[in-house]
């Protein structure tokens, strides 16, 4: 197991079979740079073009087809002192007949306290004088290659993950991927120093980051995202409407609770029924993201 520290010089504007920057085995860590949505890198310089541009990809040994990549996310540190949000809030996301009555879209410049641990909003408007949210760093966009050798943009996201921005992808939490071209090709990017529930103004705080992560291969085959903190187990369904991403969730929950905890359906039903949790991840772009969680309190492993 050793540790890498890889510095991007190019990026891409989509996650699929590219000729990897780096190999690196199972076991082992990655440290390196990304830069925000729109390009912008630790120095506030245009470095690549939006949207999201992804560092990678990254060949991990061992991984193949059929495999699962988990990736260990370790630390989240932003490399800049300020990030960037849109606003208003999105088409998606509001009834029909307040849209004409929608304001112009404007961008926002955010503070980002590493010593205080809060964001602030420069220039607020009146009543967000005193708005200081905790920084809360979370992957808006990390995936693998997609299966059959296709590409997909990092607008939006598939079974290979892409643009979930899932708060859960945080410090902490263990991001399981479904492998489909050798290596996996693991590509990760647009970060956020915070971020509500749907990313439904389009953005979190964009900035740039220093990432750490470290990967191990499963030889198992899961079909959709799954993730596990120390308190819960979730799955990631994404896809449009936003019933079919639930769903694509739900179904990959039932199956890892036959798998590891060994209940049927019928079990799974009865467990879920009454304790299942549901998040609302990205709902602005193509792809909808839902996460489907139970706590682990729950769950016995067999």
């Amino acid at each position: 197991m050793a540790t890498h520290h890889f510095h991007p010089t190019r990026y891409f504007n989509v996650i699929g079979t590219a000729e990897p920057c780096l190999h690196l085995a199972d076991g082992d860590t990655l440290v390196t740079d990304t830069v925000d949505a729109s390009g912008l890198d630790a120095h506030d310089v245009a470095v690549a073009e939006r949207p999201n541009p992804m560092t990678g990809p990254f060949f991990i040994e061992g991984a193949e087809p059929g495999d699962t990549l988990t990736v260990r996310i370790d630390r989240l540190t932003p490399s800049r002192a300020t990030g960037w949000t849109m606003s208003p809030l999105a088409f998606t996301v509001l009834d029909p007949a307040a849209i004409p009555d929608r304001p112009a879209m404007q961008r926002a410049v955010w503070e980002i306290g590493g010593n205080t641990g809060t964001v602030r909003l420069r220039d607020a408007p009146k009543g967000l004088e005193d708005f200081t949210p905790p920084l809360q760093p979370m992957i808006g966009c990390f995936g693998v290659a997609p299966a059959r050798g296709q590409a997909f943009s990092t607008a939006t996201s598939a079974q290979n993950g892409g643009n979930m921005d899932y708060r859960l992808f945080a410090p902490g939490t263990t991001a399981w991927f479904p492998v489909s071209a050798p290596g996996a090709l693991f590509y990760l990017g647009d970060g956020h120093a915070c971020q509500g529930d749907g990313e439904i103004v389009g953005t979190g705080i964009e900035t740039s980051f220093e990432m750490e992560v470290t990967f191990h291969v499963l030889k198992r085959t899961i079909l959709w995202p799954r993730g596990e903190t120390m308190e819960d187990i979730f799955t990631v369904g994404n896809a449009r409407p936003l019933d079919q991403a639930l769903q694509h969730a739900t179904t990959e929950m039932v199956r890892w609770l036959g798998e590891d905890y060994g209940l049927d359906a019928r079990a799974a039903s009865h467990l879920m029924g009454q304790v299942v949790c549901y998040d609302v991840g990205n709902v602005f772009n193509p792809a909808f993201t839902v996460g489907c969680r139970i706590a682990k309190r729950w769950l016995r492993p067999v």
